[in-house]
């Protein structure tokens, strides 16, 4: 029962969201509300640190929640301009005779690109698709599961950076990006090419499957080898940028090898001539190659500006008694960048007052709801690391500590798992992590909310090991809990919301969490295993 209990959110909020078919938003205020009645009366939680641990989970969600505040921004603003009806007309010619290279090129090219410039795939590309004829179910899915491992670690090094900061704090050891990206990255080739089945999948079954499979193979290892080849030149924080040019590079190559136009004009309307000649394509795609720029310049160590935006200008933020600050670091998150080269581009639009005042009212009509789900999942997701937790003070000095064994939620359920499976835990990880993924709806709070469970629980498990192979367990295993909260995009409720938002289908993404549970199960298996073959690889 008590196992359950603990389990019960995470229960809560997926019922809620499928058979209940509520809204991100409302499952997950429900969700904060259950979770926060459960913490106190059962797991004997402080309202202090429920309240504390809930402010400093909506802070510590600006990377993602003012990133869909941003880029929903961006996106309104790009349709107003009639930037996205230029984008579309060129999307158009790209492999207009092939599906499954299309789906590939918008969605795992383009879309792992955007995620790496701050652009996020589930606000651009849902209103693309839509208007290229997919479905709004395949425009709402397709974006989501495209925001794989890769995608979200890659987004201006977020996660593994967040990452790398979590594991220097429990072993005391300085670690950089580069050096764990590689835990990482060695998942790449063979999870990618997972996802890339699965659009086909969600597209047009076994059918577009058996279309495209080569296709989907190409992208997958694509992607995945530059994503290892980046980590290997110690960049992976511009993994992202060169692995979407890669795949969108390989896809046209793949067209011209067999025999076919890369840019096919003859669907090409009368119409969309039109819009042609109203704005060149760069200007449509202006606040991207702003955003490359940006990115070059804020993650390029060499240039200068990493240290000082990320480290000196780190502008820490206390909340938590005791625990370290919340690194704000406004100047260097992507949600600062989008903005501004949003702004930038705007009096290039040549855009009126009209079509501003449009843009605007878009944006407070779409933003609210998917930018407060963000941040209540990441509410819950703190409260759920800080359950059993109660304010002490020693030597006038306050800081949170444990009201008793067994109280602690997110502990109850690593050492259940770990004490069931014990050396297959590492197997098991990847699961937590898909649940903290879908708790939290980001693979960086999966990544806070677990990281140091994990890491105890190896010093347990495989203790024998030695203390230099069991800390590069404990890195393997935390790494494929980190892979497992990225694979959790397809089911997050916040990343959904968001694009259902961007084309007015909010209540949709509990459709789509029903159809696309199983392939993030699937996907996370295959993470298991691999585990498996790299831990006996050591």
């Amino acid at each position: 029962m008590h196992i359950l209990l603990a389990i019960s959110p995470v229960i809560v909020i997926f019922l809620l969201m499928t058979w209940g078919r509520r809204t991100a938003d409302v499952a997950g205020a429900i969700g904060w509300i259950y979770t926060a009645l459960l913490a106190a009366f059962y797991f004997h939680t402080s309202w202090e640190v429920i309240g504390i641990a809930s402010i400093a989970g909506i802070i510590a969600s600006f990377p993602i929640s003012l990133m869909v505040v941003t880029s929903i921004f961006q996106i309104n603003v790009m349709e107003e301009a009639g930037a996205i009806r230029r984008l579309v007309v060129f999307m158009k010619t790209l492999a207009s005779d092939n599906r499954s290279v299309q789906v590939m090129l918008i969605n795992v090219g383009v879309g792992t690109l955007l995620a790496a410039l701050g652009a996020t795939p589930v606000s651009i590309l849902p209103p693309i698709m839509l208007s290229l004829g997919y479905s709004a179910f395949v425009a709402i899915a397709l974006p989501a599961i495209g925001y794989d491992a890769l995608c979200t670690y890659a987004l201006l090094g977020v996660p593994v950076v967040v990452f790398a900061d979590v594991m220097s704090s429990i072993t005391g050891q300085s670690y950089s990006p580069a050096q764990v990206g590689l835990f990482f990255a060695q998942y790449m080739p063979v999870i990618t090419t997972l996802i890339a089945m699965s659009m086909l999948w969600l597209v047009g079954g076994w059918a577009e499957i058996r279309r495209g499979w080569l296709v989907a193979l190409v992208t997958g290892l694509t992607a995945g080898f530059i994503a290892i080849g980046m980590n290997a030149a110690g960049l992976p924080t511009l993994t992202g940028v060169v692995a979407g040019i890669g795949v969108v590079v390989v896809m046209l190559l793949y067209l011209r090898a067999g025999g076919r136009r890369p840019l096919d004009r003859s669907k090409v309307t009368d119409e969309d001539r039109k819009v042609e000649k109203r704005m060149p394509l760069a200007l449509a795609v202006l606040p991207w190659i702003l955003l490359v720029v940006f990115s070059i310049l804020t993650n390029y160590r060499d240039i200068g500006l990493y240290d000082v935006l990320f480290k000196q200008w780190s502008m820490p933020v206390s909340v938590i008694p005791g625990a370290r600050p919340i690194a704000m670091r406004v100047a260097w998150q992507a949600y600062t960048w989008v903005l501004i080269a949003t702004l930038i581009a705007m009096p290039f639009y040549t855009m009126s007052r009209q079509q501003i005042s449009a843009s605007l009212k878009k944006s407070v009509r779409r933003i609210p709801r998917p930018a407060f789900a963000a941040a209540i999942f990441f509410a819950i997701a703190y409260v759920l690391n800080h359950s059993g937790e109660a304010p002490i003070t020693v030597s006038g000095l306050t800081r949170w500590a444990s009201t008793g064994e067994g109280n602690n939620m997110v502990r109850v359920v690593a050492k259940a798992s770990a004490n069931t499976f014990h050396e297959l835990y590492a197997g098991v990880a990847s699961f937590l992590g898909l649940l903290g993924g879908f708790i939290s709806g980001s693979e960086t709070s999966s990544i806070v909310m677990l990281t140091k469970l994990h890491f105890d629980t190896v010093q347990q498990v495989f203790a024998s090991a030695g203390e230099h192979k069991t800390l590069a367990i404990a890195l393997l295993i935390a790494a494929v809990s980190g892979i497992g909260g990225g694979l959790a995009s397809v089911i997050s409720p916040a990343k959904l919301q968001n694009a259902a938002a961007v084309i007015d289908r909010i209540g949709m993404e509990g459709k789509v969490i029903r159809a696309t549970v199983v392939i993030s199960l699937l996907m996370t298996l295959a993470a298991a295993l691999m585990t498996f073959v790299f831990l006996a690889w050591m």
